[in-house]
């Protein structure tokens, strides 16, 4: 082929190249228009020979919430009336007064039952146990919990006036006085750095649970004040934490790793690769780092704990991470609305995915399940170790998780601790102090002696699955010829509530005592009774770090 013949080729694939393009273009086009156009046609048939009249907003929602769970999990619709929630979720910020409440009858007052550190409610003297009777003069009575809520909330500097019947005596009213309270609202932001602590004289560890904006500067500040108390390793705590800002995962990482390093690629549809580099200057890039996750660590903190793995830069230990690998945008709509949408996936530095390569391949909880190394790829760290795709982040070394029993995961849910925690704050005017509170055994038996008069599921995992078996053999006519076997299972399974209580006494206190040291000493002592039971960081520090 000559350099004519040459050139009249290359000219004709790149014109064709640009019809196709031009082409997929239109078509692309083509088919939105059409869809939009048919669905217009159908509402203004709808609204103008239905029957009845439209619920157009309760059908439009649904319609445009149905479109997008054909997508991704994270790629949802927020319409105007839902952006404070919003706003909480994704910055763990509201305007308000800083507490949780409780009603635990429709027909009763709010309960304060748990007031943050430093919050207005705190300033104002709130304590735990508190009724609120009216809010801004109107009655709770009948009011439900969530309704309650919402008037409490509002714009930060604005006020909220509550006649609150108090627990206990003060300096200007006694036990049950109904007193009068202006509060003023502020931003409230639940903060991402739980705790932060000495657990030894050598170890720091540091509770995060998000990546919200200023996250990466409360870290340097709690390594910083750990150093200065004699920390000579870190164990990084991201167990359950889903995620959060992209962006200060990066200033994060770039804590502990030289400045110009790679933390995370990203690559959408419509974008090319960008690569994330630490800009900032490190505090400190040799302390031994452990990083704590599970199958509810995900998004950014699989940007944290596969860049320090890849980077070689700390020793991940725990389970096998969530596997959510999508980078979300938030794009403003039409009426105040807001759509968050998936767009792109990100890569950590040795060029793997977090995401899972199938969103079928899940486990109950939406995390990563088992992944045969057939199907994933091998991947260099930076010291040469092989790490591998298909989902999550492998941790280094594995440690044996908790598992609760059913009992235990009901009496949670059905708020039976909770509630018997407020008892006890009723009864008791003071506590030890957190390091030396420990729940009595006679306390323990007035527990059993609440919960046993309280309604809930108290069924082993076992008898649960015999009363499924039970059904289905009865459905099938099978029953009646096990008959014997059948009620020789039941009686050796079967179990009474309070033997079930008195048995799995050692998982329970510690949830009581977290539930009851939180209503007297605030967040971080709920913290610090997890940390003393806490068998997984317990194996954790026992366990070889990689060194290079």
């Amino acid at each position: 082929m000559n350099m004519k013949q040459t050139l009249k080729y290359i000219i004709s694939v790149a014109l064709a190249l640009a019809l196709c393009s031009s082409s997929f273009a239109q078509t692309k086009s083509f088919r939105l228009g059409k869809w939009v156009e048919i669905q217009n046609a159908i509402l203004k048939e709808l609204n103008s020979n239905y029957v009845d009249s439209l619920p157009l907003d309760r059908m439009e929602k649904k319609g445009i919430d149905a479109m997008l769970n054909e997508l991704d999990p994270y790629t949802v619709y927020v319409p105007e009336e839902d952006n404070e929630d919003f706003s909480m979720l994704i910055n763990k910020t509201y305007g308000g007064i800083g507490a949780i409440i409780y009603k635990p009858e429709k027909n009763g007052n709010v309960i304060i039952n748990e007031p943050y550190f430093n919050s207005p409610a705190y300033k104002n003297g709130l304590v735990c146990g508190d009724e609120i009777v009216t809010i801004n003069g109107e009655s709770v009575n009948g009011m439900e919990t969530k309704d309650a809520s919402d008037k409490m909330k509002g714009k930060p500097g604005t006020n909220v006036t509550f006649t609150v019947k108090k627990l206990r005596s003060g300096a200007t009213w006694k036990a049950g006085d109904i007193v009068t309270v202006v509060i003023t609202r502020e931003r409230i932001h639940l903060p991402d750095v739980e705790y932060a602590g000495m657990i030894n004289p050598t170890t720091g560890y540091i509770l995060q649970s998000g990546f919200t904006e200023g996250l990466s500067e409360a870290i340097k500040t709690s390594v910083n004040m750990l150093k200065a108390k004699g920390m000579k390793q870190l164990v990084l705590d991201l167990r359950g934490n889903g995620g959060g800002l992209m962006q200060e995962a990066i200033k994060e990482v770039s804590l502990f790793v030289p400045k110009g390093s790679t933390v995370v690629s990203s690559k959408g549809n419509n974008e090319e690769a960008r690569v994330y580099k630490t800009s900032g200057d490190p505090i400190d890039t040799q302390i031994p780092i452990i990083v704590l996750v599970d199958s509810g660590t995900a998004s950014s903190s699989e940007i944290v704990s596969g860049a320090l793995q890849d980077l070689d830069r700390a020793t991940i230990m725990g389970e096998r991470t969530y596997g959510k690998g999508l980078v979300q945008s938030i794009r403003p709509l039409p009426y105040n609305g807001q759509l968050k949408v998936t767009t792109a996936k990100y890569y950590t530095p040795s060029g793997r995915c977090v995401q899972a390569i199938d969103y079928s391949l899940r486990k109950d909880d939406g995390s990563v399940s088992h992944i045969p190394d057939s199907l994933t790829h091998a991947f260099k760290t930076l010291h040469g170790r092989t790490v591998r795709d298909g989902g999550g982040i492998t941790p280094d070394d594995s440690l044996k998780s908790h598992n609760y029993s059913r009992l235990t995961y009901s009496l949670v849910v059905n708020g039976i601790i909770e509630q018997y925690a407020m008892k006890y704050v009723r009864e008791h005017e003071s506590i030890a102090p957190v390091e030396s509170y420990h729940l009595s055994d006679a306390e323990y038996n007035d527990f059993i002696t609440f919960a046993k008069g309280k309604t809930f599921d108290f069924r082993s995992s076992a008898k649960a699955l015999y009363d499924q078996m039970k059904k289905e053999l009865e459905k099938d006519g099978l029953a009646a010829n096990m008959k014997d076997q059948l009620a020789a299972m039941n009686k050796a399974i079967d179990i009474d509530k309070e033997s079930f209580l008195k048995m799995k006494k050692s998982e329970i206190v510690p949830l009581i005592e977290e539930e009851i040291v939180t209503r007297y000493y605030y967040q971080e002592a709920g913290v610090k009774i997890r940390i003393r039971y806490d068998e997984e960081l317990k194996e954790a520090l026992t366990k070889p770090l990689i060194k290079y």
